[in-house]
């Protein structure tokens, strides 16, 4: 039987590279007092949440593209829902997002991946608009979210984490939380390498399958070579390597500029909004 008091749902949108993997395996498994759904288990969280078995749920998905429909998905059912978003300034976040998209296998300029110019840009321009977030979330959800910004957590993880824990009412026992990266960071080098190689023998990246033996039997065999490229390219010699930056130094200030006023609505939302929590140390 289900429960008459509805339980306490808490979101956190994860955007890509503003480490909501990292949170979504070291940090929120660790919360104390309330029950995490991880990022395996999100289509089947409507599910798990009406039954009702906990007072607080924790639900953690990263988006990028499917921002607008997640957001719209999940708030049909929930819409009381309080949202936990982090955010990275755009030049950063879109740098980030491009060493990613290499590492992948991707084979596109920086200046093709994202450009200005919408109609030259991979990339499309709303989908970096961070502030049309806030309003998206505040028009789906009864309640305004908690922002939260990546350079935060690299200044100071645990009052980061604070944040996070006070405004779902929870706590956490630092012992069991490690400050470990998830994933290992690729230089520049291992990276031009790799796209080289790619450039040269594999122009098309791998394609992913819903599938899962189609995706351990197409996909898979690439991503371990891809990685094994990167991981040789750290002992090649500088000659071997391409020459071209993986970004070109004059690449990121006009993306930085053009989206200035967006980043500093962001910052100014969260100042209005959250003032407890962007106070709290």
């Amino acid at each position: 039987m289900e429960s008459e008091e509805k339980p306490e749902v808490y979101f956190h949108v994860g955007l890509g590279k503003v480490a909501s993997s990292y949170l979504q395996q070291r940090v929120f498994p660790r919360l104390d007092g309330i029950k995490y759904i991880s990022t395996h288990k999100y289509k089947k969280s409507i599910s798990v949440i009406k039954k009702a078995k906990h007072k607080k749920y924790l639900v953690s998905r990263e988006f990028d593209r499917q921002f607008e429909r997640e957001v719209k998905w999940f708030s049909s059912h929930f819409p009381d829902t309080q949202v936990i978003i982090v955010l990275r300034r755009h030049d950063s976040w879109l740098a980030s997002q491009y060493r990613r998209f290499v590492k992948n296998g991707r084979t596109l300029n920086f200046s093709e991946f994202f450009n200005l110019d919408e109609s030259k840009s991979f990339w499309k321009h709303e989908h970096i608009l961070f502030y049309w977030k806030l309003e998206l979330i505040e028009k789906c959800f009864t309640k305004k979210p908690l922002v939260l910004f990546h350079d935060e957590l690299k200044e100071d993880a645990w009052v980061f984490f604070n944040k996070i824990s006070q405004y779902a009412g929870v706590s956490y026992d630092k012992v069991k939380v490690s400050l470990k990266p998830t994933h290992p960071s690729y230089s520049e080098k291992q990276l031009r390498v790799l796209r080289g190689f790619c450039r040269r023998y594999k122009k098309e990246p791998p394609k992913g399958y819903s599938n899962k033996l189609k995706h351990w039997l197409f996909y898979r065999p690439w991503w371990a070579l891809f990685h094994l490229i990167m991981y040789a390219a750290a002992y090649f010699p500088v000659s071997w390597v391409p020459k071209e930056p993986i970004i070109q130094d004059d690449e990121l200030k006009p993306i930085r500029v053009a989206f200035d006023d967006d980043w500093k609505r962001v910052q100014a939302y969260a100042k209005k909004n959250n003032p407890h929590w962007s106070k709290m140390s």
